[in-house]
Protein backbone atom coordinates (compact mmCIF):
# COMPACT_ATOMS: atom_id res chain seq x y z
CA UNK A 1 0.00 0.00 0.00
CA UNK A 2 1.53 3.10 -0.93
CA UNK A 3 1.05 6.63 0.77
CA UNK A 4 1.91 10.05 0.21
CA UNK A 5 2.89 13.04 2.46
CA UNK A 6 3.44 16.63 1.42
CA UNK A 7 6.84 18.84 1.92
CA UNK A 8 8.75 21.38 0.46
CA UNK A 9 12.67 22.09 0.24
CA UNK A 10 14.59 24.98 -1.24
CA UNK A 11 15.60 23.59 -4.63
CA UNK A 12 14.78 25.64 -7.08
CA UNK A 13 12.51 28.16 -5.55
CA UNK A 14 10.71 26.12 -3.11
CA UNK A 15 9.88 22.61 -4.72
CA UNK A 16 6.72 20.65 -3.21
CA UNK A 17 8.27 17.11 -2.75
CA UNK A 18 5.54 13.88 -2.16
CA UNK A 19 7.04 11.32 -0.01
CA UNK A 20 5.19 8.25 -0.96
CA UNK A 21 5.94 4.86 1.15
CA UNK A 22 5.65 1.39 0.44
CA UNK A 23 5.09 -1.65 2.72
CA UNK A 24 6.40 -5.58 1.25
CA UNK A 25 6.71 -8.60 2.62
CA UNK A 26 10.49 -8.80 3.00
CA UNK A 27 13.64 -8.72 5.44
CA UNK A 28 13.31 -5.64 7.08
CA UNK A 29 15.07 -2.85 5.64
CA UNK A 30 14.71 0.68 4.55
CA UNK A 31 15.31 1.71 0.83
CA UNK A 32 15.07 5.66 -0.06
CA UNK A 33 14.69 6.85 -3.73
CA UNK A 34 14.08 9.75 -5.94
CA UNK A 35 17.51 11.02 -6.38
CA UNK A 36 18.14 11.43 -2.73
CA UNK A 37 21.86 12.93 -1.87
CA UNK A 38 23.44 10.95 0.74
CA UNK A 39 22.35 13.38 3.70
CA UNK A 40 18.99 12.61 2.35
CA UNK A 41 20.03 8.76 2.03
CA UNK A 42 21.15 8.72 6.02
CA UNK A 43 17.71 9.50 7.19
CA UNK A 44 17.25 5.31 7.12
CA UNK A 45 19.24 5.57 10.61
CA UNK A 46 17.85 8.49 11.60
CA UNK A 47 14.16 7.23 11.38
CA UNK A 48 15.13 3.35 12.98
CA UNK A 49 16.60 5.69 15.85
CA UNK A 50 13.87 8.18 16.09
CA UNK A 51 11.10 5.63 16.67
CA UNK A 52 12.77 3.47 19.19
CA UNK A 53 13.31 6.54 21.26
CA UNK A 54 9.50 7.29 20.85
CA UNK A 55 7.91 3.98 21.30
CA UNK A 56 6.59 3.31 17.71
CA UNK A 57 6.93 0.22 16.26
CA UNK A 58 8.67 0.55 12.49
CA UNK A 59 7.06 -1.97 10.63
CA UNK A 60 9.18 -5.58 10.30
CA UNK A 61 8.68 -4.90 6.68
CA UNK A 62 10.51 -3.31 3.63
CA UNK A 63 9.86 -0.41 3.66
CA UNK A 64 10.12 1.98 0.12
CA UNK A 65 9.96 5.39 0.23
CA UNK A 66 9.90 7.16 -2.84
CA UNK A 67 10.02 10.87 -3.05
CA UNK A 68 8.39 12.66 -5.53
CA UNK A 69 8.71 13.88 -8.58
CA UNK A 70 11.82 11.60 -8.86
CA UNK A 71 13.83 13.47 -11.45
CA UNK A 72 15.38 16.28 -9.06
CA UNK A 73 17.78 16.08 -6.94
CA UNK A 74 17.05 16.53 -3.16
CA UNK A 75 19.14 17.03 -0.33
CA UNK A 76 16.84 18.83 2.30
CA UNK A 77 16.96 16.46 5.41
CA UNK A 78 13.51 18.09 6.56
CA UNK A 79 12.48 15.54 4.46
CA UNK A 80 12.63 13.28 7.68
CA UNK A 81 9.67 13.97 9.11
CA UNK A 82 7.14 13.50 5.89
CA UNK A 83 9.14 9.87 5.26
CA UNK A 84 8.20 9.08 8.92
CA UNK A 85 4.73 10.12 8.78
CA UNK A 86 4.75 7.75 5.07
CA UNK A 87 5.88 4.92 7.52
CA UNK A 88 3.16 5.42 10.00
CA UNK A 89 0.05 6.59 7.23
CA UNK A 90 1.61 3.24 5.29
CA UNK A 91 1.42 0.93 8.24
CA UNK A 92 -1.77 2.14 9.46
CA UNK A 93 -1.31 3.78 12.53
CA UNK A 94 -1.87 7.29 11.15
CA UNK A 95 -5.25 7.86 9.11
CA UNK A 96 -4.69 9.55 5.25
CA UNK A 97 -7.09 11.91 5.89
CA UNK A 98 -4.85 13.60 8.74
CA UNK A 99 -2.25 14.71 6.73
CA UNK A 100 -4.04 15.40 3.44
CA UNK A 101 -3.81 19.27 2.59
CA UNK A 102 -0.89 19.94 5.19
CA UNK A 103 2.61 20.18 4.51
CA UNK A 104 5.28 18.50 7.02
CA UNK A 105 8.57 20.29 7.34
CA UNK A 106 11.57 19.28 10.22
CA UNK A 107 14.40 16.77 10.28
CA UNK A 108 14.59 14.24 12.98
CA UNK A 109 17.10 13.89 16.03
CA UNK A 110 18.07 10.19 17.16
CA UNK A 111 16.33 10.79 20.38
CA UNK A 112 13.26 11.62 18.07
CA UNK A 113 13.33 15.46 18.68
CA UNK A 114 12.64 17.60 15.74
CA UNK A 115 15.34 20.16 14.88
CA UNK A 116 15.10 23.69 13.10
CA UNK A 117 14.43 23.91 9.41
CA UNK A 118 17.00 26.12 7.49
CA UNK A 119 15.37 29.00 5.67
CA UNK A 120 11.96 28.05 6.57
CA UNK A 121 10.28 31.26 5.87
CA UNK A 122 11.38 30.65 2.25
CA UNK A 123 9.77 27.15 2.40
CA UNK A 124 6.55 28.53 4.11
CA UNK A 125 6.07 31.54 1.32
CA UNK A 126 6.49 28.53 -1.50
CA UNK A 127 4.09 26.63 0.03
CA UNK A 128 2.01 29.28 0.28
CA UNK A 129 2.36 30.23 -3.18
CA UNK A 130 1.59 26.61 -4.01
CA UNK A 131 -1.83 26.96 -2.41
CA UNK A 132 -1.40 25.41 1.12
CA UNK A 133 -2.11 27.05 4.64
CA UNK A 134 -1.48 24.36 6.95
CA UNK A 135 1.76 23.76 8.03
CA UNK A 136 3.78 21.61 10.94
CA UNK A 137 7.34 23.57 11.43
CA UNK A 138 9.89 22.47 14.03
CA UNK A 139 8.96 24.66 17.57
CA UNK A 140 12.23 26.16 17.40
CA UNK A 141 11.22 27.87 13.88
CA UNK A 142 8.04 29.35 15.19
CA UNK A 143 8.77 32.72 15.98
CA UNK A 144 10.49 33.12 12.40
CA UNK A 145 7.15 31.51 10.75
CA UNK A 146 4.91 34.01 12.70
CA UNK A 147 6.07 36.47 10.64
CA UNK A 148 4.73 34.68 6.97
CA UNK A 149 0.74 36.45 7.40
CA UNK A 150 -2.24 34.22 6.74
CA UNK A 151 -0.94 30.63 7.48
CA UNK A 152 -1.92 27.73 9.79
CA UNK A 153 1.14 26.86 11.69
CA UNK A 154 1.55 23.83 14.21
CA UNK A 155 4.39 24.06 16.02
CA UNK A 156 5.87 20.09 16.70
CA UNK A 157 8.77 19.46 19.56
CA UNK A 158 8.95 15.72 18.91
CA UNK A 159 7.73 12.52 16.54
CA UNK A 160 5.74 11.33 19.19
CA UNK A 161 3.94 14.94 19.75
CA UNK A 162 3.46 14.65 16.24
CA UNK A 163 2.06 11.30 16.36
CA UNK A 164 -0.33 11.91 19.06
CA UNK A 165 -1.91 15.34 17.62
CA UNK A 166 -2.64 13.43 14.55
CA UNK A 167 -3.84 10.67 15.81
CA UNK A 168 -6.31 12.28 18.06
CA UNK A 169 -4.73 11.63 21.28
CA UNK A 170 -3.41 15.32 22.39
CA UNK A 171 -3.89 18.01 19.78
CA UNK A 172 -1.28 20.75 19.61
CA UNK A 173 -2.37 24.38 19.14
CA UNK A 174 -2.79 25.55 15.99
CA UNK A 175 -1.45 29.41 15.48
CA UNK A 176 -2.80 31.76 12.96
CA UNK A 177 0.14 33.94 11.82
CA UNK A 178 0.19 37.51 11.31
CA UNK A 179 0.54 38.91 14.38
CA UNK A 180 3.01 40.97 16.34
CA UNK A 181 3.23 38.56 19.13
CA UNK A 182 6.53 36.05 19.63
CA UNK A 183 7.85 34.03 22.37
CA UNK A 184 9.22 34.75 25.51
CA UNK A 185 12.54 33.10 24.22
CA UNK A 186 12.46 35.52 20.47
CA UNK A 187 15.28 36.53 20.14
CA UNK A 188 15.46 40.03 18.94
CA UNK A 189 18.07 42.79 17.09
CA UNK A 190 21.11 40.23 16.78
CA UNK A 191 22.94 42.36 14.57
CA UNK A 192 22.22 45.73 15.15
CA UNK A 193 25.45 46.53 17.61
CA UNK A 194 24.71 46.87 21.13
CA UNK A 195 27.50 49.62 21.40
CA UNK A 196 26.43 51.60 18.93
CA UNK A 197 26.95 55.42 19.65
CA UNK A 198 25.00 58.42 19.25
CA UNK A 199 25.77 61.41 16.69
CA UNK A 200 25.89 64.08 20.02
CA UNK A 201 29.05 61.55 21.23
CA UNK A 202 31.21 62.57 18.31
CA UNK A 203 32.56 65.57 18.51
CA UNK A 204 32.54 68.18 15.46
CA UNK A 205 32.43 66.30 12.16
CA UNK A 206 29.82 68.52 11.07
CA UNK A 207 30.40 68.23 7.45
CA UNK A 208 30.51 64.22 7.45
CA UNK A 209 27.10 64.28 10.19
CA UNK A 210 25.36 66.38 7.67
CA UNK A 211 26.28 63.47 4.58
CA UNK A 212 25.55 60.79 6.92
CA UNK A 213 22.29 62.46 7.14
CA UNK A 214 21.48 62.70 3.60
CA UNK A 215 22.70 59.31 2.86
CA UNK A 216 20.12 57.86 5.09
CA UNK A 217 17.69 59.46 3.87
CA UNK A 218 17.82 58.76 0.26
CA UNK A 219 19.77 55.54 1.18
CA UNK A 220 22.89 57.01 -0.77
CA UNK A 221 26.14 55.10 -0.78
CA UNK A 222 29.13 57.26 0.89
CA UNK A 223 32.71 57.59 0.94
CA UNK A 224 34.29 59.04 4.08
CA UNK A 225 37.87 60.19 3.80
CA UNK A 226 40.29 61.28 6.42
CA UNK A 227 43.65 60.51 8.77
CA UNK A 228 43.23 57.42 10.95
CA UNK A 229 41.48 58.34 14.52
CA UNK A 230 39.19 61.26 13.25
CA UNK A 231 36.41 59.51 13.74
CA UNK A 232 35.26 58.30 10.34
CA UNK A 233 34.56 53.94 11.74
CA UNK A 234 32.31 56.01 14.71
CA UNK A 235 30.43 58.41 12.67
CA UNK A 236 29.79 55.46 9.95
CA UNK A 237 28.51 52.81 13.03
CA UNK A 238 26.27 55.69 14.04
CA UNK A 239 24.83 55.49 11.12
CA UNK A 240 22.32 52.80 12.59
CA UNK A 241 21.04 54.81 14.95
CA UNK A 242 19.39 57.26 12.36
CA UNK A 243 18.02 54.41 10.74
CA UNK A 244 13.97 53.60 10.35
CA UNK A 245 12.67 50.19 11.86
CA UNK A 246 12.01 47.19 9.28
CA UNK A 247 8.51 46.96 8.12
CA UNK A 248 6.85 43.87 8.49
CA UNK A 249 7.80 42.69 4.77
CA UNK A 250 11.56 43.70 5.21
CA UNK A 251 11.75 41.84 8.34
CA UNK A 252 10.23 39.05 6.29
CA UNK A 253 13.38 39.25 3.77
CA UNK A 254 15.79 40.01 6.38
CA UNK A 255 15.26 37.30 8.95
CA UNK A 256 14.86 34.85 5.73
CA UNK A 257 18.16 35.42 4.79
CA UNK A 258 20.24 35.46 7.75
CA UNK A 259 18.82 32.23 8.74
CA UNK A 260 20.14 30.54 5.77
CA UNK A 261 23.25 32.28 6.42
CA UNK A 262 23.80 31.65 9.79
CA UNK A 263 21.57 28.99 10.85
CA UNK A 264 19.53 31.56 13.37
CA UNK A 265 16.78 29.19 13.42
CA UNK A 266 14.75 30.95 16.51
CA UNK A 267 16.10 35.25 15.54
CA UNK A 268 13.75 37.75 14.47
CA UNK A 269 15.54 40.48 12.82
CA UNK A 270 13.64 44.16 13.56
CA UNK A 271 16.28 45.99 13.23
CA UNK A 272 18.62 47.57 9.79
CA UNK A 273 21.12 44.87 8.96
CA UNK A 274 24.93 46.65 10.05
CA UNK A 275 27.47 44.37 8.53
CA UNK A 276 31.14 45.14 8.48
CA UNK A 277 33.31 42.61 6.94
CA UNK A 278 36.89 42.22 7.36
CA UNK A 279 39.06 43.15 4.45
CA UNK A 280 40.54 40.17 4.09
CA UNK A 281 36.98 38.90 2.76
CA UNK A 282 36.82 36.79 -0.49
CA UNK A 283 34.45 37.60 -3.17
CA UNK A 284 32.32 34.74 -2.02
CA UNK A 285 32.05 35.88 1.34
CA UNK A 286 30.93 39.08 0.13
CA UNK A 287 28.26 38.77 -2.67
CA UNK A 288 27.64 34.71 -1.83
CA UNK A 289 28.02 31.71 -3.32
CA UNK A 290 29.91 28.03 -2.45
CA UNK A 291 28.84 25.06 -3.77
CA UNK A 292 25.15 24.81 -2.48
CA UNK A 293 24.67 28.79 -2.91
CA UNK A 294 24.57 30.75 0.77
CA UNK A 295 24.02 34.73 1.02
CA UNK A 296 26.86 36.84 1.51
CA UNK A 297 27.87 39.87 3.36
CA UNK A 298 26.16 41.97 0.47
CA UNK A 299 22.33 39.96 1.34
CA UNK A 300 23.16 39.93 5.14
CA UNK A 301 23.36 43.58 4.72
CA UNK A 302 19.77 43.77 2.76
CA UNK A 303 17.11 46.69 4.08
CA UNK A 304 20.55 47.52 5.98
CA UNK A 305 24.33 49.08 5.63
CA UNK A 306 26.96 47.44 4.25
CA UNK A 307 30.21 48.97 5.81
CA UNK A 308 33.28 48.31 4.32
CA UNK A 309 36.30 49.91 6.66
CA UNK A 310 39.52 51.36 4.89
CA UNK A 311 38.18 50.53 1.39
CA UNK A 312 41.62 50.59 -0.41
CA UNK A 313 42.74 46.84 1.68
CA UNK A 314 40.29 45.18 0.67
CA UNK A 315 41.44 43.32 -2.84
CA UNK A 316 40.61 44.70 -6.35
CA UNK A 317 38.20 41.81 -7.33
CA UNK A 318 36.33 41.99 -4.33
CA UNK A 319 35.50 45.25 -5.32
CA UNK A 320 34.70 44.97 -8.76
CA UNK A 321 32.44 42.00 -7.90
CA UNK A 322 30.30 45.04 -5.96
CA UNK A 323 29.30 46.52 -9.51
CA UNK A 324 26.30 45.03 -10.27
CA UNK A 325 25.10 44.36 -6.65
CA UNK A 326 25.04 48.23 -6.24
CA UNK A 327 22.82 48.95 -9.52
CA UNK A 328 20.71 46.33 -9.42
CA UNK A 329 20.17 45.57 -5.61
CA UNK A 330 20.70 41.57 -6.09
CA UNK A 331 22.91 39.14 -6.38
CA UNK A 332 22.68 36.31 -9.38
CA UNK A 333 24.53 33.05 -8.43
CA UNK A 334 24.83 30.79 -11.04
CA UNK A 335 26.17 27.13 -10.36
CA UNK A 336 26.31 23.98 -12.83
CA UNK A 337 23.15 22.25 -10.79
CA UNK A 338 21.48 25.72 -9.56
CA UNK A 339 21.19 29.22 -10.08
CA UNK A 340 20.32 31.48 -7.25
CA UNK A 341 19.35 35.55 -6.98
CA UNK A 342 19.52 36.77 -3.81
CA UNK A 343 18.02 41.09 -3.18
CA UNK A 344 21.16 42.99 -2.16
CA UNK A 345 19.47 46.23 -1.40
CA UNK A 346 22.39 47.93 1.15
CA UNK A 347 23.45 51.19 1.58
CA UNK A 348 27.18 51.28 1.11
CA UNK A 349 29.33 53.07 3.51
CA UNK A 350 33.15 52.94 3.32
CA UNK A 351 36.10 54.31 4.79
CA UNK A 352 39.62 55.51 3.54
CA UNK A 353 42.62 56.94 4.64
CA UNK A 354 44.66 58.92 2.06
CA UNK A 355 47.68 57.30 2.07
CA UNK A 356 49.00 53.44 3.55
CA UNK A 357 50.58 55.83 6.57
CA UNK A 358 47.72 57.78 6.75
CA UNK A 359 48.92 61.18 6.87
CA UNK A 360 49.67 62.18 3.27
CA UNK A 361 48.59 65.90 3.12
CA UNK A 362 47.65 66.32 6.65
CA UNK A 363 48.63 69.93 8.25
CA UNK A 364 51.23 69.00 11.28
CA UNK A 365 51.75 65.15 10.52
CA UNK A 366 54.67 64.00 8.28
CA UNK A 367 53.57 61.19 5.74
CA UNK A 368 55.92 58.27 6.09
CA UNK A 369 54.72 56.28 2.47
CA UNK A 370 57.02 56.70 -0.46
CA UNK A 371 55.66 58.45 -3.88
CA UNK A 372 55.47 55.97 -5.68
CA UNK A 373 53.13 54.08 -3.24
CA UNK A 374 51.30 56.98 -2.07
CA UNK A 375 50.15 57.65 -6.11
CA UNK A 376 48.08 54.73 -6.97
CA UNK A 377 46.65 54.37 -3.25
CA UNK A 378 43.52 56.51 -4.15
CA UNK A 379 43.30 54.73 -7.64
CA UNK A 380 42.89 51.50 -5.88
CA UNK A 381 39.00 52.08 -6.49
CA UNK A 382 38.19 51.58 -9.72
CA UNK A 383 36.64 55.02 -12.08
CA UNK A 384 32.87 52.67 -12.36
CA UNK A 385 33.26 52.06 -8.55
CA UNK A 386 33.44 55.44 -7.16
CA UNK A 387 30.65 56.72 -10.12
CA UNK A 388 28.30 54.51 -7.90
CA UNK A 389 29.21 56.36 -4.74
CA UNK A 390 26.67 59.27 -4.43
CA UNK A 391 28.98 60.91 -1.52
CA UNK A 392 32.14 61.82 -0.68
CA UNK A 393 33.00 63.74 2.25
CA UNK A 394 36.39 64.56 4.26
CA UNK A 395 36.24 63.80 8.28
CA UNK A 396 38.94 66.77 9.80
CA UNK A 397 40.93 66.45 12.38
CA UNK A 398 39.41 67.99 16.00
CA UNK A 399 41.47 70.42 17.95
CA UNK A 400 42.44 67.96 21.13
CA UNK A 401 41.15 70.15 23.69
CA UNK A 402 37.59 69.94 22.34
CA UNK A 403 37.45 66.84 22.54
CA UNK A 404 36.87 66.46 26.63
CA UNK A 405 34.31 69.27 26.34
CA UNK A 406 30.34 69.32 26.64
CA UNK A 407 28.99 69.13 23.17
CA UNK A 408 25.38 70.83 24.25
CA UNK A 409 24.63 71.98 20.63
CA UNK A 410 25.28 68.70 19.53
CA UNK A 411 22.19 66.90 17.97
CA UNK A 412 20.99 63.49 18.91
CA UNK A 413 20.55 60.64 16.51
CA UNK A 414 17.02 60.06 17.60
CA UNK A 415 16.50 63.91 16.42
CA UNK A 416 18.58 62.97 13.39
CA UNK A 417 16.25 60.01 12.79
CA UNK A 418 12.68 62.03 12.92
CA UNK A 419 13.98 64.32 9.81
CA UNK A 420 15.32 60.93 8.07
CA UNK A 421 12.09 59.37 8.81
CA UNK A 422 10.37 62.21 7.36
CA UNK A 423 12.32 62.16 4.52
CA UNK A 424 11.95 58.85 3.51
CA UNK A 425 8.03 59.31 4.49
CA UNK A 426 8.33 62.20 1.92
CA UNK A 427 9.39 59.49 -0.93
CA UNK A 428 7.11 56.89 -0.07
CA UNK A 429 4.52 59.02 -0.96
CA UNK A 430 6.31 60.63 -4.34
CA UNK A 431 7.94 56.92 -5.71
CA UNK A 432 5.52 54.60 -3.89
CA UNK A 433 5.83 51.89 -1.14
CA UNK A 434 9.57 50.94 -0.22
CA UNK A 435 10.92 53.02 -2.69
CA UNK A 436 13.30 56.19 -1.95
CA UNK A 437 15.64 58.38 -4.06
CA UNK A 438 18.27 56.42 -4.80
CA UNK A 439 15.94 53.82 -6.59
CA UNK A 440 14.67 56.71 -9.13
CA UNK A 441 14.86 55.89 -12.56
CA UNK A 442 16.11 58.50 -15.23
CA UNK A 443 12.34 58.89 -16.42
CA UNK A 444 11.47 59.54 -12.83
CA UNK A 445 14.31 61.90 -12.56
CA UNK A 446 12.99 63.52 -15.89
CA UNK A 447 9.36 63.99 -14.74
CA UNK A 448 8.69 64.45 -10.73
CA UNK A 449 12.59 65.04 -9.59
CA UNK A 450 10.90 69.00 -9.36
CA UNK A 451 14.87 69.80 -10.55
CA UNK A 452 13.52 73.78 -11.70
CA UNK A 453 15.46 75.55 -14.51
CA UNK A 454 17.86 77.80 -12.69
CA UNK A 455 19.06 74.71 -10.45
CA UNK A 456 19.49 72.61 -14.09
CA UNK A 457 21.26 75.64 -15.42
CA UNK A 458 23.91 75.27 -12.37
CA UNK A 459 24.10 71.35 -12.75
CA UNK A 460 25.36 71.54 -16.63
CA UNK A 461 27.73 73.85 -15.82
CA UNK A 462 29.18 72.18 -13.09
CA UNK A 463 28.70 68.73 -14.86
CA UNK A 464 30.55 70.46 -17.79
CA UNK A 465 33.45 71.48 -16.15
CA UNK A 466 34.32 68.48 -13.72
CA UNK A 467 33.48 66.15 -16.14
CA UNK A 468 31.26 63.52 -14.72
CA UNK A 469 29.59 61.68 -16.36
CA UNK A 470 25.71 60.52 -17.00
CA UNK A 471 25.28 58.51 -14.10
CA UNK A 472 27.34 60.71 -11.78
CA UNK A 473 24.84 63.45 -13.34
CA UNK A 474 22.18 61.32 -12.49
CA UNK A 475 22.84 60.52 -8.78
CA UNK A 476 23.58 64.26 -8.15
CA UNK A 477 19.53 64.71 -8.90
CA UNK A 478 18.94 62.01 -6.74
CA UNK A 479 21.06 63.43 -4.06
CA UNK A 480 19.96 66.99 -4.44
CA UNK A 481 16.42 65.78 -4.37
CA UNK A 482 17.04 63.79 -0.79
CA UNK A 483 18.54 67.37 0.44
CA UNK A 484 15.17 69.12 -0.24
CA UNK A 485 12.99 66.22 1.08
CA UNK A 486 14.74 66.98 3.94
CA UNK A 487 14.08 70.84 3.42
CA UNK A 488 10.83 69.58 3.02
CA UNK A 489 10.77 71.29 -0.14
CA UNK A 490 8.84 70.49 -3.29
CA UNK A 491 11.60 72.01 -5.93
CA UNK A 492 15.03 71.20 -6.25
CA UNK A 493 16.63 74.47 -5.31
CA UNK A 494 19.99 75.95 -6.51
CA UNK A 495 21.28 75.89 -3.03
CA UNK A 496 20.30 71.88 -2.84
CA UNK A 497 22.45 71.02 -6.43
CA UNK A 498 25.20 73.42 -4.59
CA UNK A 499 25.19 71.12 -1.54
CA UNK A 500 24.98 68.00 -3.51
CA UNK A 501 27.88 69.30 -5.98
CA UNK A 502 30.27 69.51 -2.93
CA UNK A 503 30.00 65.66 -2.11
CA UNK A 504 31.53 64.86 -5.29
CA UNK A 505 35.45 65.05 -4.93
CA UNK A 506 37.41 65.39 -8.00
CA UNK A 507 39.47 61.90 -8.20
CA UNK A 508 42.10 63.87 -10.21
CA UNK A 509 43.13 66.07 -7.31
CA UNK A 510 43.49 63.02 -4.64
CA UNK A 511 47.00 62.12 -5.63
CA UNK A 512 50.43 62.81 -4.27
CA UNK A 513 52.68 65.04 -5.68
CA UNK A 514 55.11 63.58 -8.63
Amino acid sequence: MANSITSIVENFGGSTIRVECHLTNSLPSISVIGFASRAVDESKERLRAAFANSSLPLPKKHITLNLSPADQPKDATTLDVPMALAILTASGQISPDATKGRIFIGELALSGEILPARGVIGLLLAGKRRGFREFYIPATNFDQAMLVPDIALYAVKSLKDLYYDLTGVSRIKIARSGGNEYSSNTKINQDTPSNTPDFSDITGQMLPKRALEIAAAGRHNILLNGAPGVGKSMLAKATAGILPRLTREQMIEVTYLHSLQSGMYGNVITTVPFRAPHHTSSSTALVGGGTKPIPGEISLAHRGVLFLDEIPEFGRSVLEALRQPIEDRCISIARAKQSVEYPADFMLIATQNPCPCGYWGINGRECTCSPHVVAPYPRHLSGPIMDRIDLQVTAELVEHDKLLKPNPGQETSHAVARRVATALAIQQKRLGKGRCNNMMTNREIRTISGLDGTAKELLDAAAAKMELSARSYFKIIKVARTIADLDSSDAIATHHVAEALQYRIDRTKILAPA
